[in-house]
């Protein structure tokens, strides 16, 4: 699975991902298949994070989707822009990508399929599976260990001095108890355009 977190504070939003693939039983470390979980996307308004939890499809076909529309078209600044923008997605990923969009017969919308989390100077996002989108206001997590790490960047939060040292707390603790994550760790750092 996966352990991904995004922490603003300072002026600043960081993104840290562990490197972990697995398959079922199988692990792929960092030392088998150079696994990069964040990738960056240039919006309308300058640069995103993104990075997913769920299948590793799911990575390729979100690239190659999102690079697909034009710039001005990506609006990652709000929730509304993000809604909107992954509701103009969503044919398609359906009709280009084969996406799925059944889940369960009593669903109330299609399903995207996707769990996540999007880090840029307006702040940090999260986007599920029916294009909810929340924003968070200090750190979440994401994937298998997000648990571990939603713990540890709590206890770190109010004591760290950094964005990006209470997202290699939150990601040092899902490696070290989730068995779906593992180190090096992978981080991406971008200024906010309002320090809150």
């Amino acid at each position: 699975m996966t352990t991904v977190v995004a922490v603003r504070k300072g002026g600043q939003v960081v993104m840290a991902s562990d490197s972990l693939v697995t398959f079922g039983d199988t692990r792929l470390s960092f030392n088998a298949e150079a696994n990069r979980k964040l990738f960056m996307v240039n919006d309308a308004a300058g640069q995103t994070i993104f990075a997913m939890a769920g299948a590793a499809a799911h990575y390729l076909v979100l690239q190659h989707a999102l690079a697909g529309q034009p710039v001005e078209a990506l609006r990652f600044g709000s929730k509304d822009e993000i809604f909107h923008t992954f509701t103009r997605l969503h044919p398609v990923l359906k009709d280009s990508f084969y996406l799925q969009t059944k889940e369960d017969e009593h669903e109330p919308y299609e399903s995207s399929q996707f769990t996540m989390l999007m880090a840029n100077p307006s702040g940090i996002y999260g986007v599920y599976s029916y294009r909810e989108v929340f924003e968070f206001k200090q750190f979440w997590s994401i994937g298998s260990g997000r648990s571990f790490a939603l713990g540890a960047m709590h206890a770190a939060y109010d004591k760290a001095r950094s964005a990006r040292d209470v997202a290699e707390a939150g990601v040092a603790a899902a490696c070290e108890f989730d068995r779906n994550s593992a180190a090096p760790v992978d981080v991406l750092t971008l200024k906010l355009k309002v320090s809150k």
